[in-house]
């Protein structure tokens, strides 16, 4: 039997608290005297013990042949298509009247719509068609992925090439009356 040191009440072996005051009582717990952290650097050392032995197993278990294949990896860009010896025919380009984007240029044209390129290029291709009978002028498909102002992966159905915003934007109501939601767009190669 011991005492509080506090209030002096009298405590039993193994009591944490004074029951009195609420102290804290010293020499309390199973083993006597405790230290509230004593346990910790055991546990740390067994589980680093653990962990070295893992490391050493995995090492053991990859590292004893010296037959390694080599690893590619791939960086950047978008894929292309490779460039052919034949010229392309009426049909891949789009067909007569379809307008190619002026290399290196960068303007303002009027979208008619965006396609994704997994559909193909053949859809994009009809488009340019139905436009170019609507009495569209300077209609053409674009790859966005080339351009810098345009998000990639899509073919966009395009009329006109126009050096500043202001043109495009008044050339919008014609292109309105056959698409509803053509709208202008910047194109920076």
């Amino acid at each position: 039997m011991t005492a509080c040191p506090r209030c002096g009440e009298p405590a039993t072996r193994g009591q944490e608290y004074c029951l009195e005051c609420g102290t804290r009582l010293p020499g309390s717990g199973p083993g006597g005297a405790r230290d509230p952290g004593s346990g910790w650097i055991l546990r740390t050392a067994v589980s680093f013990v653990v962990a070295l032995v893992g490391a050493a197993v995995a090492v053991a278990a990859t590292g004893g042949s010296e037959d390694r294949a080599a690893v590619v990896t791939a960086t950047g860009g978008f894929a292309t298509v490779p460039a052919s010896s034949t010229v392309p025919t009426p049909s891949e380009t789009g067909g007569p009247g379809v307008v190619e984007w002026p290399a290196g240029e960068d303007g303002w044209t009027i979208a008619l719509a965006s396609l994704p390129q997994t559909r193909g290029r053949g859809v994009a291709v009809a488009r340019t068609r139905e436009a170019g009978k609507a009495g569209l002028p300077q209609v053409g498909i674009l790859d966005s992925s080339r351009y810098a102002s345009l998000h990639p992966g899509y073919w966009i159905v395009f009329t006109g090439i126009y050096a500043s915003e202001a043109e495009a934007t008044s050339a919008l109501e014609p292109a309105r009356r056959h698409v509803r939601t053509a709208a202008v767009r910047r194109v920076v190669p």
